[in-house]
């Protein structure tokens, strides 16, 4: 029997419990409710929870509320706002990714060029050093410079770019969540009032 896809699959549920809506964003951002930023608290525990959830997993916010705010419709807006702060801190991030490729690869030129001149120094060394310890110790003394020259060209192009776009693909997946919002009982209703999103 073939196993369901992630798109056919229960999403990760995610859940968060705040007094007020309000809690939830930058209370000094001047930004339209839509527009504005996460609180850094609960950014982070969202990026936590997720990470703690399959990585190939749809994912699911639901956010309970232990007071209703005075204005209903923005609650409307409570998901769309979510998604447009993880999609713009996806933005964000792959701006940085692509910043520290673009360093990458000056650093690898500026290396190969310094690893290549270590190497001729150390051979043209030959012609005016007589053969002995002192000339063997100036030509490894190049080749380790013209080495470590290329130290940071590597250190981005085999670890540094990683963590930043598997962060990226999170950050995707935080953007496209649905977003439900589930207040108290309201007295003589037969249920709570939610607002979600897709």
């Amino acid at each position: 029997m073939k196993s369901r896809s992630r798109w056919h699959a229960a999403p990760a549920l995610l859940e968060v419990r705040v007094a007020q809506i309000e809690q939830l964003f930058n209370s000094i951002d001047p930004s339209p409710f839509v527009a504005r930023d996460l609180d850094q608290a609960a950014e982070d525990y969202i990026i936590e929870a997720a990470k703690e959830q399959p990585r190939d997993a749809a994912l699911a916010l639901h956010v309970h509320l232990d007071q209703w705010p005075a204005d209903r419709e923005a609650l409307a807006q409570v998901g769309q706002a979510i998604q447009a702060h993880f999609a713009a801190r996806a933005t964000t991030t792959r701006r940085r990714l692509s910043e520290l490729f673009q360093r990458g690869r000056v650093s690898l030129l500026i290396g190969l060029v310094f690893l290549s001149l270590s190497i001729a120094a150390g051979e043209f060394s030959k012609s005016w050093m007589s053969p002995g310890g002192l000339s063997s110790i100036v030509r490894e003394s190049l080749l380790i410079g013209g080495w470590v020259a290329m130290w940071r060209p590597m250190e981005i192009f085999l670890y540094d770019w990683w963590p930043m776009a598997r962060h990226i693909r999170l950050l995707d997946r935080l953007a496209a969540m649905g977003v439900r919002v589930a207040g108290p009982r309201v007295p003589h209703a037969p249920g709570s009032l939610s607002a979600s999103a897709p």
